[in-house]
């Protein structure tokens, strides 16, 4: 399945692709021909490959908070958040890949209030500052553990962040809710009473993997 959110770009994309395919047919040149049906082939599989919207299946379990994202585990470190959640918190970066699934989804039950949309640079999305120098949404969720804060974070190939949600939108865990396009990462802080339960250079997977575990010890 092609996900909504890049349809428009994936339909486009698609019928440049074809283009290039119907061209090398009335190419006689085998120097000019190849190259631009191979090039017309493998864009129409990196795109269909980008923009596909697999379907996840998020825990059971409503005292955890899952990966938003897919990618891999780039960033953990103590921070103080002071957008949403006011505390010192933990946070976890995840970097995605060209070739990683880009769908977002909802990592916790709950409500958002707090949404925020900021214009910015473009550093790679793995760089240490990206989170606070780089374009990003950040959302905010009130769960009945309390609050959690995540981000969409665009990066140097990354040009257009889609989300559709809304101050006061009620969400349920591992929704789809946007995507980033060609490359990015996502940043998910909680305050230090949840239990961290990835590691360092962990891949994850968008709507499935636990990152976090509630716990009021």
């Amino acid at each position: 399945m092609i996900t909504k959110y890049g349809l428009n770009t994936f339909l486009i994309s698609a019928l440049f692709s074809i283009g290039l395919i119907i061209l090398s047919f009335f190419i006689s040149s085998p120097w000019v021909k190849y190259p631009l049906l191979i090039l017309g082939i493998a864009f129409l599989i990196f795109n269909l490959n980008f923009f596909r919207d697999p379907e996840r299946t998020p825990p059971k379990d409503k005292n955890v908070i899952v990966s938003p994202a897919d990618g891999k585990v780039v960033i953990i470190k103590n921070v103080y958040e002071k957008r949403f959640l006011d505390q010192e918190a933990i946070q976890v970066s995840i970097f995605m890949s060209p070739l990683n699934v880009h769908v977002n989804r909802i990592p916790i039950d709950g409500s958002i209030d707090y949404l925020n949309y900021v214009k910015g640079d473009y550093l790679v999305a793995f760089h240490e500052k990206a989170d606070l120098r780089n374009e990003r949404s950040e959302i905010g969720i009130t769960s009945r553990y309390g609050k959690m804060f995540f981000t969409q974070v665009a990066g140097f190939i990354a040009r257009r962040i889609v989300f559709d949600l809304k101050l006061g939108d009620l969400v349920s865990i591992g929704n789809r809710f946007g995507m980033i396009k060609f490359g990015s990462r996502s940043d998910i802080i909680v305050p230090k009473n949840w239990k961290l339960k990835v590691k360092l250079g962990e891949t994850v997977t968008a709507g499935e993997t636990i990152l976090f575990e509630y716990t009021d010890e």
